[in-house]
């Protein structure tokens, strides 16, 4: 199969052969200006970090037909607002929104400015020129899961949660999912931090868990302050986001990553060869090769590594999926019935703990 990218400049050369109008920035004139606003610093090493090297793969694909600037530590809410509108009036024709909190904002500015195009990242709200988009990071969460199932001694496992929304839900909960696969009495706790980046209580929040007995974490959050807690207190934890070996080399049991130059790269191109328009969520995982588990060392069991590889064969090609039924939440009721398996809907609605999940959400 050829890749996005491939396919995409194919796309772009099969329309100049034929003769067909181009947009100017397409066709060596004025360049498409290209926004992104990111909720955390580009030097985050995990959300953001993964954001910023997918524009910077839009730069190297298009060239000067495009021309990127970005925001960082942008704070969800008001401040969201102000960004794109100063976006709006630097001349960009194309914005990214990359968190869940600045949904509300861009709809606002969508509506104001309705020749420009705009994206949301992980929202539910769209427009007339406003389109939402995703990774499919609880694909990964699973992989993970799968290890973690394996390596654990103590079968406690943990995981730092940031936002109770169903993303965050959906991903420790598949996480449980994969562990359970392997340790059916495998147990997760979680601690919530209520905001997406803080390193020194991601630090906390980890050492929490270690001390109640977790063995192996998980975390949603954007820093590799987890996988550096579990390296200096002797425990094991995955990177999340972008590849975080380099940061617990002893502790790192591979690294869920999302991949968003085949995602912007698509999405960019659409806009200069004028394809882009509202449909579907764009919604992208194993199968487009934005998620992936990367880095799994050789000290992981070569069984489990096998489990591992057969999962992303299933999902790549639709033979497996993650959430099929039976499945039951955390108080035995069952929310999947045996052999259904959750379509996106279902898998966007998510407020509930699965099996083996301890505690309750919050809120509910």
């Amino acid at each position: 199969m050829i890749d996005l990218n491939k396919r995409q400049m194919l796309q772009l050369a099969a329309a100049s052969a034929a003769g067909l109008a181009l947009p100017s920035y397409a066709a060596g004139g004025k360049p498409l200006k290209v926004g992104w606003i990111y909720v955390g610093p580009v030097g985050d090493g995990g959300w953001t970090f993964a954001h910023d090297n997918g524009r910077k793969a839009v730069e190297k694909m298009f060239g000067d037909r495009v021309q990127t600037v970005f925001v960082e530590n942008v704070p969800e809410g008001p401040d969201a607002e102000r960004v794109a509108r100063d976006l709006v009036k630097q001349g960009c024709g194309l914005i990214f929104g990359t968190s869940f909190g600045f949904m509300n904002p861009m709809l606002k500015v969508a509506k104001d400015n309705p020749k420009v195009m705009f994206e949301h990242c992980t929202g539910y709200k769209t427009a007339k020129n406003l389109r939402t988009y995703e990774a499919r990071n609880y694909e990964g969460a699973y992989l993970a899961g799968l290890i973690a199932g394996s390596v654990s001694k103590t079968g406690k496992l943990g995981h730092v949660a940031t936002v109770p929304i169903p993303e965050v839900l959906r991903n420790l909960n598949s996480f449980a999912l994969g562990a359970r696969a392997v340790n059916p009495k495998a147990t997760l706790q979680v601690v919530w931090l209520n905001e997406w980046h803080n390193p020194p209580k991601e630090v906390e929040a980890a050492t929490t868990l270690i001390n109640a007995g977790a063995d192996v974490l998980f975390q949603n959050t954007d820093s590799s302050a987890v996988l550096k807690t579990a390296e200096s207190m002797g425990k094991h934890a995955f990177g999340w986001n972008s590849p975080m070996a380099s940061y617990g080399p002893k502790a790192h049991l591979g690294s869920s990553i999302i991949d968003w130059a085949p995602y912007y790269t698509h999405a960019v191109g659409q806009a200069l060869d004028g394809g882009w328009k509202v449909g579907p969520n764009q919604w992208w995982g194993v199968k487009e090769g934005a998620i992936d588990l990367i880095d799994v060392p050789d000290s992981v069991p070569a069984d489990a590594r096998a489990r591992v590889e057969k999962a992303k064969a299933g999902l790549k090609d639709g033979s497996f999926s993650i959430w099929t039924g039976p499945v039951k939440d955390n108080q035995g009721k069952e929310v999947l019935t045996g052999g259904k398996v959750a379509d996106d809907d279902f898998l966007k609605a998510i407020q509930f703990y699965v099996e083996g999940v301890e505690g309750k959400v919050p809120g509910k």
